[in-house]
């Protein structure tokens, strides 16, 4: 893609450069700019990456998208080291429409995932099981929103399939990536309570989680039939799209039998074939099968989904396992946390045997008028653990309605007494989990017991 594509086909300006220079590779991290890059001057609430240009050239960017004119001593360096400028209005947009732009010229199936719950996990879990026979681009991290979606499209070269995660935390975002991505195939994972505080309602994050189905290219939809409300969405659009469900509902297009959670990993049936993933808990195996069900779409064999599947690689923060000085083993989940999520993480710890069980959690955000409801809920859903360690102040409902002994359970206000409660009372024969919303800041938790 070169410059003077871009100049026929969005709204941007060459205010210098060459107009026949490649445009290979974007990056909007001026600290990560390689030899080639084009840097692109992202502007955010808190940040405006147009401050960073002579940092970016300076790396080795030789293109420059910004949204402002170039100052004198800028302007300078960009002359002496022959640097192509482009300038539009707003570098956001800009980047968008250069990835709809791209997008035209690519002739790929793309799979797009979004959902309450499990996006980043299934994610993973689809490019992995995919890549053991075919060359896959995926969404790196959870950069799902309307600037890392069109930057994943940027990093297409040559790969055979582009798997595509999409989050949102009000109506219409979706609709803007999948504009962008024009999916050939969508997945939704599950409609839960995240967002609900902005939403108002599951019904609500239903339809803004189905607007992904605006931009698809083709009719199916594969979908977790264990949902109530997608359940629901199934048999109502039946009629409508290829609707292809997977679930521990016996009713689903793709059914999971014999499930065996261990400490370290599950196994599964499917139609009479055993599969396993080196990930513990029940709703790993519904990632698994999700999987499943879309490397049989892409023709996979079992054989080949089974080697995805054992090669698998997740995002950190998702169930990673982490040993502890002392022995014991922390289990970080500490990204994000919602009610389905508790509520799995907590059954996982529930069934793991001969080891005492501790569970560290904290606030779930954004859950607004909802917030003291789920935190009650989720607190019910502590049983046969033998710690509750609770931080924040809404977590504190999870305190009071959890169902282990009242002496074996702590409530703190913020990490750092929660932290000097932990390393009193930490063993080598512990199992740890560590969970909540991402802007509680449990990784540091993790960062320090793991020491102990």
């Amino acid at each position: 893609m070169k410059i003077c594509d871009l100049l026929k086909n969005v709204d941007i300006e060459l205010v210098y450069g060459d107009e026949t220079t490649e445009l290979d590779t974007f990056e909007r991290d001026s600290r990560k700019v390689k030899n080639g890059d084009c840097y692109v001057a992202i502007v955010g609430d808190n940040f405006d990456g147009n401050n960073f240009i002579v940092s970016a050239i300076e790396n080795g960017a030789k293109s420059i998208i910004c949204s402002r004119d170039l100052y004198d001593n800028e302007m300078n360096i960009v002359i002496k080291n022959n640097i192509n400028v482009l300038k539009v209005e707003n570098t956001v947009e800009a980047i968008q429409n250069i990835a709809k732009y791209k997008r035209s010229l690519i002739d790929v199936p793309i799979v797009a995932i979004t959902g309450s719950v499990g996006k980043t996990s299934t994610k993973d879990t689809i490019a992995g099981v995919l890549s053991s026979k075919y060359r896959v681009l995926k969404t790196e991290g959870n950069l799902n929103n309307e600037i890392g979606v069109p930057f994943t499209i940027l990093k297409y070269k040559d790969e055979d399939i582009i798997v595509v995660e999409m989050g949102m935390n009000g109506f219409r975002q979706i609709s803007v990536l999948t504009d962008i991505a024009k999916p050939t195939l969508a997945v939704v994972t599950n409609i839960g309570t995240a967002h609900i505080g902005i939403l108002g309602s599951r019904e609500n994050i239903l339809k803004a989680k189905m607007e992904i189905l605006e931009g698809l290219q083709g009719n199916t939809v594969i979908i977790n039939n264990d949902n109530d409300l997608l359940h629901k969405w199934a048999l109502d659009n039946i009629n409508r799209y290829n609707v292809v469900t997977y679930g521990i509902n016996e009713n689903s297009s793709y059914n999971a039998k014999e499930i065996d959670s261990h400490e370290d990993y599950s196994e599964f049936n499917v139609d009479g074939d055993l599969f396993r993933i080196n990930i513990p808990g029940e709703h790993f195996v519904l990632n698994a099968l999700c999987a499943y069900a879309v490397g049989r779409h892409f023709n996979l064999s079992n054989t080949e989904i089974k080697n995805g599947l054992l090669n698998l690689k997740l995002t950190e923060k998702r169930m990673q396992k982490v040993n502890s000085y002392c022995g014991a083993i922390i289990i970080n989940d500490a990204y994000n946390a919602n009610y389905d999520s508790m509520k799995a993480a907590l059954e996982y710890l529930r069934n793991v045997k001969n080891r005492r069980k501790i569970a560290i959690l904290g606030d779930m955000l954004e859950l607004g008028k909802f917030s003291k409801q789920i935190h009650s809920d989720v607190g019910r859903e502590v049983y046969d653990i033998d710690v509750l360690i609770t931080v924040g102040n809404e977590a504190k409902n999870i305190a009071n309605n959890a169902k282990i002994s009242k002496e074996n359970i702590f409530s703190f206000d913020n990490n750092d007494d929660a932290i000097k409660k932990i390393k009193m009372i930490i063993g080598e024969n512990d199992l740890i989990l560590v969970k909540a919303s991402n802007g509680m800041k449990f990784t540091n938790i993790v960062d320090i017991i793991k020491s102990f």
